[in-house]
Order: structure tokens, then sequence, then C-alpha cells
């Protein structure tokens, strides 16, 4: 199959996060084996999704090499307006619409489709293939990959995350990190009000707590000029609480992330929200009520990025696609989990994040042309 018809294929499975994408792994398993390359799946816990690994063996054999990396899960499209059917590709004025076709099944398309010429060339190096489930709920999925990945002993040279970025290199992106919050008070009746301990007022106080701290953020840095955004960066996105509007609420619920700067660790900054907590928050609910208690669990997480401008991965994307930029994002994705392991990795990738998790959804077509003939002569370096 052709680039067109396999992101075709791919846009048609609705592997939106919540639901499971074994339809499309199991495709994509099933069409390797038919081309003499035997892939291996890692399932999540409820065996209801699966990463694939793959590998394309060179003449010395299935160590070393390149991996091409992308996620097979994409974001809802609930409430969004949508011109055309969001899991049917759609061409349109040198467009392809469809979700996923941006973010980012176009890179996998590509890969996959390239597979039989990957085949064909005289490499002496392997090229390995990467496929994760629940990028988009915080690279919930890629961990367990990539845990089989030292398992096994497997030691790819280097990888390209194929995200979108118009087919231009990002060395670095900021890390995520979930957090859900759980404040439990006291109920009582609201004209009682010193019976009871509330937990939405002492939620605000922790969520004006993350806030002050997000904008020391933004007054005092770290900085990195090259990002967009040039700090780490704390918000507060969901909320919930409360039964009635006579009734002091028992539970007050909230979920905030950060995205911090590689060099800036994560639980450096987590500690800073619990001393808050421990020091001054708890200490004044229990003075109202013995019970009181602040609940953090950790979500997901994801590491950021930071490549090397001297790892050989960098060199050879920089070269093959002529770009000497330095270029750094706000968007997590899956690199740095890859990095982690010692595996060195750049993002490149067809179509624009702009397009991404949007209404139409869209990724040119002159992108994945690029994109194929990067993959091309990515494949032909080796």
């Amino acid at each position: 199959m052709n680039t067109r018809t396999w992101l075709e294929t791919l846009v048609g499975f609705d592997t939106t996060s919540r639901n499971s994408n074994l339809a499309l792994i199991e495709t994509a398993r099933d069409w390797l084996q038919k081309q003499g390359v035997q892939a291996w799946l890692v399932h999540n816990p409820e065996g209801n999704k699966a990463n694939l690994f793959a590998t394309l063996p060179g003449s010395e054999g299935e160590q070393g090499g390149i991996v091409l990396s992308g996620h097979t899960d994409v974001v809802p499209v609930d409430g969004q307006d949508w011109r055309t059917d969001p899991f049917k590709l759609t061409e349109a004025d040198g467009k392809l619409y469809g979700r996923g076709a941006c973010d980012m099944k176009g890179f996998i398309a590509a890969s996959l489709a390239l597979v039989p010429e990957f085949l064909a060339m005289p490499r002496k190096k392997p090229i390995h293939l990467a496929f994760s489930y629940d990028e988009e709920v915080g690279c919930a999925g890629a961990p367990y990959m990539i845990a089989d990945l030292h398992d096994r002993g497997i030691r790819p040279e280097g990888c390209v995350v194929g995200e979108p970025t118009g087919m231009q290199v990002v060395v670095a992106h900021k890390g995520i990190n979930l957090f859900r919050c759980k404040v439990h008070g006291k109920a009582a009746h609201s004209s009682l009000t010193p019976r009871g301990c509330n937990a939405i007022e002492y939620a605000a106080r922790l969520i004006c707590h993350i806030r002050d701290v997000a904008d020391s953020f933004k007054a005092q840095g770290p900085y990195d000029q090259h990002y967009d955004v040039p700090f780490s960066t704390m918000t507060t996105n969901q909320i919930k609480g409360g039964i009635a509007v006579n009734t002091i609420p028992e539970l007050c619920e909230f979920s905030y992330e950060f995205r911090n700067l590689p060099g800036m660790p994560a639980d450096e900054i987590q500690a800073r929200v619990q001393r808050y907590v421990d020091d001054e928050l708890l200490p004044r609910m229990q003075a109202e009520f013995a019970g009181a208690r602040i609940d953090i669990e950790t979500g997901a997480a994801a590491p950021g990025l930071d490549a090397s401008e001297e790892a050989a991965i960098t060199q050879l994307v920089r070269v093959l696609t002529e770009d000497r930029v330095t270029r750094k994002v706000a968007y997590g994705t899956e690199a740095g989990l890859f990095q982690g392991i010692g595996i060195p990795t750049v993002v490149c990738g067809p179509g624009h994040i702009e397009q991404a998790h949007k209404p139409d959804e869209f990724v040119a077509i002159d992108q994945m042309a690029d994109c194929e003939r990067f993959l091309r002569r990515l494949g032909q370096s080796l």
C-alpha cells in the first residue's frame, strides 16, 4: 500500500484515546508479517490496547540503527464542527483531512508505506518501527514498550519521533506532569458553617498557590528564549465539588499540570506544592476538622527532551532536512522517554501542530511528499 492508502486506512480507525487501538495495531502487524517482518506487541494491563515494535534488520543484524516512532491514538472530536467525516480521509485543495491526519498518523502511514523499499535497500543497519497508544493522555502507553526494549537488550543508535513539525528539526521540548487532587473536608448545613470544613474553599487556596508558583516562573525564570513560552508553566484545568447551594462541601476535586523546561526537575516543582499543603493548608483545615486531608495523585508524566547537537541522529536529520535552526517547543512528545533510556532522539514529522486537535484537522499533501523523501534518504543513509 502507498502512503495515501495507508493514511486512509489509519484515519478510518477511531483510535480516540478512550477507545481500543487494537484493530489498527493488528492491521499493521499482520501487514508487516506478510512483508516478512515480525512485530511484537506490548499490551496495556487491561489488554485492550497495545504498542507495536518491529525491526527491519540490516546486514549487520538487529542492533543499532534508527527508530521511527509514532503514536496511534487521537484526541476526541466531541463538540467539534467538522465539515467532513473526521474518520474518513478527505482530499481538498492539496490537503488531506481527517482526525489524526496531522497528529500523527501521517508519519506512521509514510513509515509503513516505505517498508518494502526499506527492505530492498542494501542497509547495514536496521530500521525499527515503534507505534504506541495513549500518547494524547500523558504518554501513558509508550513506557511499557520502552521498558520492554530495555529488557530485551535492544539498543538503537537514534530515534526520530514524527510529531508534526513541518518537517523541521525540533531538538527540545518541555516535560509534562499531570496531578489529581482531592480535598476532603466535612459537610454541614451552610447555616452552621463553623461545624463544617469547606473543601472548595481550601481547594481554592491551593489552586491560588499553584498560580502563585506559576507567576514566579514567569517573573523569575529560569528562561530559555528558544521556546515560544520561555519558562515553565503551571495551570489548573478541571474542578468539581459540592452537592447543593446550602451545604458545606465535603469534597472538592481538581486537576493541574505543569510543563517544565528540561533541566528543571519536576520533583522540585511538585515539592513546592506539597510543602504548602503540609506546612500551611492542612494545619488550618485540621484545626477545623481533625479528619481533613488532601490527597494528591500523580497522573501521567513525560519527561522533556533536550537533544545534543553533537549526537549522530541530530546531525543526520539536520543534513537530510537541510535545517540548521534551533527549535524548541512547549508541547510534549514521547521523545524524552526514548532519550531517558539512552537513545538520542529528535522530533521531525509532517504537518504543523497548529492544525492538530482542531476540527477539520489536515496534513498538506506536499508535507507528506517531503516526509516520504526524508524517510527514504534516512533509510539510504543506513
